[in-house]
């Protein structure tokens, strides 16, 4: 993404370890002030490393903010303070949205369809990571069936209104949409 483009809305979706948070960054890199927006919580040692290691990752002039529920807010909060806006990810914030707004399915894609809302509304660019879960075997239980099927609504209202929508695939991104005039 090139400095002082137009806005664009960039959904970088993948499996786990499929290289796309690491596409994800490479697609800015040079694209003057950056706001990394975090949804992850560092609830266990696991967890707190692979922050830890994602945060070295990071090019040092890149602002972090935290947002595990109020992803929203932090959204508008950083529109036309910085060029490109990367939100990773979506996986995360959807399964932190599931504990604190009860599993409900109305409320957390009330929760995406705010989203969007901010993301019609913002100024910078925006590069948001996400998995794709819906291509695996049908979940055992309750609680997993859930989830798959909420992120996967959230997923497509997100690229419903996305410029640009990339599969990584062992580290290969595919294109599955590109609105005319959408480079990055």
């Amino acid at each position: 993404m090139k400095e002082n483009s137009s806005k664009k809305i960039t959904l970088v979706l993948g499996g786990v370890r499929s290289g796309k948070s690491h596409y994800a960054q490479n697609l800015v890199t040079n694209g003057g002030r950056v706001a990394f927006i975090a949804t992850a919580e560092a609830l266990d040692e696991e967890m707190r490393q692979r922050i830890a290691r994602h945060r070295e990752e990071r090019p040092a002039g890149w602002t972090t903010l935290e947002a595990p529920l109020a992803l929203e807010d932090a959204i508008l909060e950083c529109s036309g303070k910085f060029d490109i806006i990367v939100v990773d990810c979506l996986t995360l914030w959807t399964s932190n949205l599931m504990g604190a707004e009860d599993s409900q399915d109305e409320r957390i894609f009330a929760r995406a369809d705010r989203l969007c809302e901010s993301l019609r509304q913002v100024t910078s660019s925006v590069v948001l990571v996400s998995n794709e879960v819906g291509c695996g075997i049908v979940p055992d239980n309750d609680a997993a069936r859930l989830y798959r099927d909420l992120l996967g609504g959230v997923n497509q209202r997100v690229a419903a209104i996305a410029d640009k929508v990339l599969l990584l695939v062992a580290g290969y991104p595919m294109t599955v949409k590109d609105v005319a005039g959408a480079t990055s």
